[in-house]
């Protein structure tokens, strides 16, 4: 607890238990959220449980539809129902069962609202699964336990109940796992649907990555897919890495065809992993340098000279602002990378042979490269890259930025001042006529530059 907020609670405390309960009710006539939370508070643990059951169920009766701006206060609800389960039961077994009961609920939940935010799966995928786990854990009959997960988890129309399965390796010992895997195994072999079948082999698949058993993770991921692509190529392996079997992980991603490019990042992260175990310098050298080459960035360099050394920057840098002055496209990253190994002149360089490229809807990278070339006092590229940032506001109409276009304009005004040397670029008087030329009927934004205090 921060001291700002221990001084608050001294001062709360003092004010005396009337004093606090007066203010809270009185809160709580104006706030649905306060009242349910006195009423959880005051509840006995049997009168929170029965609270529990009630709200869900009239959850289920209810015909009310949140949309996106009420999902916030939906999942807020939803984790204040869970919050009375927690307040009411004790009983391990019990928790588990009437979490489950939330997560059978799922259809008329998210059937009642638009959940385009993430808020309501939020809920059950850490604050329900949370809930579920610390109840599990604490539970003897972990075989019951497992029987829950399963029924529960038989189908799962909304993508949200194999969320227990994917937290069993976390309450569960590996024999009550594998006693899952056969059952799913079962009902995998017996279900005609494809669909269905698919979903019984995911959950094998997730249970055995849990108990590292990576060999039936594979066999698993080829009775389910039978042809493998690229993707699945790779998931095989990264099991195999997690399970400690390097070399046979290895041997999977070999089968990736070259000149793939296809979750390539997946690809060389797992082969940079596989190279450190394997002990293959030379290997994980080539990979790196490979990396590095395709993208410039201060991550990629540490990671090649933790390898070769670092006493071989300056050669590894040169190599790669020469890469980057050769390319004819521009790269925004590019430009930062030059910035951060301090080679200004040649960011400078860079940014004036390709402003035709600049594309001010990029407005963060684009931003930030103004700052930096700014703080050098670079006022001709700095000009150029917040004229990007002013045309886009403009072309786009968007008013709510109309503030930051006057803040651009007003600073290219001051640093026109600056430019000796405008090159083959208008000049400053020359581009904002013609931006009033193209934009001079947006009065709104006119009106307040006007009237804009320098």
């Amino acid at each position: 607890m921060m001291k700002q907020d221990k001084d608050r609670k001294q001062k709360l405390i003092a004010l005396g238990a009337d004093a606090l309960a007066d203010a809270l009710l009185n809160f709580a006539v104006h706030f649905d959220e306060a009242d349910d939370l006195i009423e959880q508070l005051i509840a006995t643990p049997k009168e929170n449980v029965q609270r529990f059951k009630k709200k869900l169920s009239g959850l289920k009766s209810s015909r009310r539809f949140i949309d996106w701006r009420g999902a916030a206060g939906f999942a807020r609800e939803l984790e204040m129902l869970l919050q009375d389960l927690k307040s009411g039961v004790d009983d391990p077994l019990t928790g588990v069962e009437l979490v489950a009961a939330f997560y059978e609920a799922d259809s008329t939940i998210f059937e009642m609202c638009d959940d385009s935010s993430g808020n309501i799966g939020g809920v059950f995928r850490y604050d329900a699964k949370k809930m579920f786990v610390d109840y599990a854990k604490r539970c003897k009959d972990k075989q019951k336990i497992a029987d829950i997960i399963l029924k529960v988890n038989q189908k799962d129309n909304y993508g949200i109940r194999d969320t227990l399965i994917n937290c069993a390796g976390e309450c569960l010992p590996e024999s009550v796992i594998r006693n899952m895997i056969a059952g799913l195994q079962k009902w995998a072999d017996k279900e005609k649907d494809e669909y269905n079948k698919r979903h019984h082999f995911r959950s094998i698949e997730s249970l055995a990555r849990q108990i590292k058993d990576a060999k039936l993770f594979e066999k698993t991921r080829i009775a389910s897919w039978g042809k493998l692509p690229t993707a699945a190529l790779i998931d095989i392996a990264r099991v195999y890495l997690e399970s400690g079997d390097v070399e046979t992980a290895h041997s999977w991603l070999k089968k990736i065809p070259e000149g793939e490019t296809y979750q390539a990042y997946e690809r060389d992260k797992l082969l940079e992993e596989v190279y450190h175990k394997q002990g293959d310098s030379e290997k994980l050298t080539e990979l790196l340098f490979q990396k590095f080459r395709s993208c410039h960035s201060t991550g990629t360099l540490q990671a090649l000279l933790d390898v070769i050394g670092h006493d071989k920057r300056d050669e590894v840098v040169a190599d790669g602002v020469k890469v980057i002055l050769k390319a004819d496209r521009l790269r925004e990253s590019d430009a930062e990378f030059l910035i951060s190994v301090k080679r200004i002149d040649e960011a400078e360089e860079y940014l004036l042979k390709r402003a035709d490229q600049l594309d001010g809807n990029h407005y963060g990278s684009l931003l930030s490269l103004a700052e930096a070339m700014e703080a050098e006092k670079r006022h001709l590229v700095t000009s150029l890259l917040y004229r990007s940032l002013l045309v886009s506001i403009l072309e786009r109409g968007y008013t709510k930025a109309y503030p930051y276009g006057i803040r651009y304009l007003k600073k290219l005004d001051k640093l026109a001042t600056k430019v000796a040397d405008w090159k083959e670029f208008h000049h400053h008087e020359a581009f904002k006529a013609q931006i009033i030329d193209a934009h001079g009927r947006k009065r709104s934004f006119w009106s307040k530059y006007e009237g804009h205090k320098s």
